[in-house]
């Protein structure tokens, strides 16, 4: 029996479906109606509330992803970095393998990618710049800061670095170490 109507268990369930796939057979293998057979949901269903497949996919990852940064300030630079780093590092094994995996596929097809940037990466570069504009404003950061164009790309550029360098995980403890060291001397001698 075919279910139609989405509650948000219903939708939570669908995104696990979707997650699920991915996994079991990459986003070119996972299909519409496989989403729909595992789901027990109809294709129109799926049509009416995604555009398609590169819309689910990213909507599936925004819900089901171990870490979305929301908004974080401790009223310090360093305080709210750890707290991303806290945030980032708790889900890292499992993030970094995923987002390897679907960043090849966006890397193929740019409908997946336009909708990975809308909906999970610009928001958590909006919150990422906030934060940093927040640093600036209370003086912790110059405004001319010249490592302040690549504030996101170093902190996100750490997390495939490591497992491609050294076959680790950017772990919490690895990232706190990595601010201290690169993040922190970079925004605030630049």
């Amino acid at each position: 029996m075919r279910r139609t109507r989405l509650t948000s268990e219903r939708e939570a369930e669908l995104y696990q479906a979707v997650i699920d796939l991915v996994r079991e057979v990459g986003y070119e293998g996972m299909t519409m109606d496989a989403v729909a057979a595992r789901s027990r949901s109809s294709k129109a269903t799926l049509y009416r509330q995604w555009q398609g497949k590169p819309q689910l996919v990213a909507a599936a990852m925004r819900h089901t992803a171990s870490v979305t940064l929301g908004h974080i300030d401790t009223g310090s630079l360093r305080g709210d970095l750890y707290q991303v780093a806290r945030q980032v590092g708790s889900g890292a094994e499992k993030d970094t393998v995923f987002l390897s995996a679907i960043g090849h596929a966006a890397h193929q097809h740019e409908d997946l990618a336009a909708a990975l940037r809308e909906m999970l990466i610009d928001p958590e570069r909006e919150v990422l710049n906030a934060l940093l504009q927040r640093a600036v404003d209370r003086g912790e950061v110059r405004p001319d800061a010249a490592a302040r164009e690549f504030f996101v790309h170093m902190l996100f550029g750490a997390l495939p670095a490591r497992k491609i360098l050294e076959e680790r995980f950017a772990d919490q403890e690895y990232l706190i170490r990595y601010i201290d060291a690169v993040i922190l001397p970079a925004l605030l001698h630049s």
